[in-house]
């Protein structure tokens, strides 16, 4: 938050002096606007960004063609705003504006902010608990980046992250398994062996094997992905926390209950 707070001042700044020497609908204004609104937003001060966002996008609509990528770009802000704040209704009209923008034949239709909105509209679904629609957008995050980016791309990992959690919370879990499996392959390929991302995939993996009550190798992910977080995070930090909880649970199902104290007290320790 502090270093948010700090770049604030440099930012209001900036937009004052434009607006002392540019005309009202001068782009560089609306260039102003939504970086001040996506800070706010980075803030969690959801009513400042939207009012700058949508400054933005009033410029953007006056001054650009309805087709022109800079609208998309707003609209899409505003919809992650809006997601951010619970409103699904309002994200997902302001998404699917967007994507309309980059679904129309002057842009290609494997461009990747095509893939970046599908997967946004994907987790406003989600956040709906419509998983079948989720599903449906992922998907085709995926095979968008898959026409255009390498096999071992990171975003390519992202999308089948993406997938596998939407199927771990439609209870599936022998295919949300297969998406996440898919995911660490390509990380293992594609990043430095103490990326965070690949921590994120083994306790995926790990909490799955826990779900379908296959305690070793849950254990095993779950170490793994402790392994990287005790080497490239603070001591204090919340992800250490979580994966001690974690494992501790793995312990107590399997009735290790001397382990499970010890993990869970770990855990303990961060919320004292």
């Amino acid at each position: 938050m502090g270093n948010y707070s700090n770049a604030l001042p440099s930012l209001e700044k900036s937009l004052a002096i434009r607006q002392e020497t540019l005309p009202p609908n001068h782009p560089d204004l609306a260039q102003s606007y939504n970086n001040i609104g996506s800070l706010y937003d980075n803030m969690g001060d959801y009513s400042n960004a939207l009012s700058s966002l949508e400054t933005a996008l009033k410029i953007h609509e006056q001054t650009l063609p309805s087709n022109y990528p800079s609208l998309a770009i707003s609209y899409n802000n505003i919809g992650l705003v809006y997601d951010n704040i619970g409103d699904y209704a309002n994200a997902l009209s302001y998404l699917q504006k967007a994507l309309d923008i980059h679904k129309r034949k002057i842009f290609s239709s494997n461009h990747s902010d095509l893939a970046i909105t599908y997967n946004n509209i994907g987790l406003v679904y989600e956040n709906m608990g419509e998983y079948l629609n989720a599903l449906s957008c992922h998907q085709k995050a995926l095979e968008t980046k898959q026409k255009t980016l390498p096999s071992n791309h990171p975003s390519v990992a992202q999308s089948n992250n993406s997938i596998g959690s939407v199927y771990v919370k439609m209870g599936d879990y022998p295919k949300a398994l297969s998406y996440y499996q898919r995911a660490v392959e390509v990380r293992q390929k594609a990043l430095p062996e103490n990326h965070p991302d690949l921590a994120q995939s083994y306790n995926n993996i790990g909490l799955v094997h826990s779900k379908m009550g296959d305690y070793s190798n849950a254990l095993s992910s779950l170490q793994q992905g402790l392994e990287i977080h005790e080497k490239t995070l603070p001591s204090n930090h919340p992800s250490l926390a979580t994966s001690y909880n974690n494992i501790g649970s793995v312990y107590d199902n399997t009735g290790d209950y001397s382990n499970a104290l010890l993990f869970y007290q770990k855990a303990l320790e961060f919320y004292q």
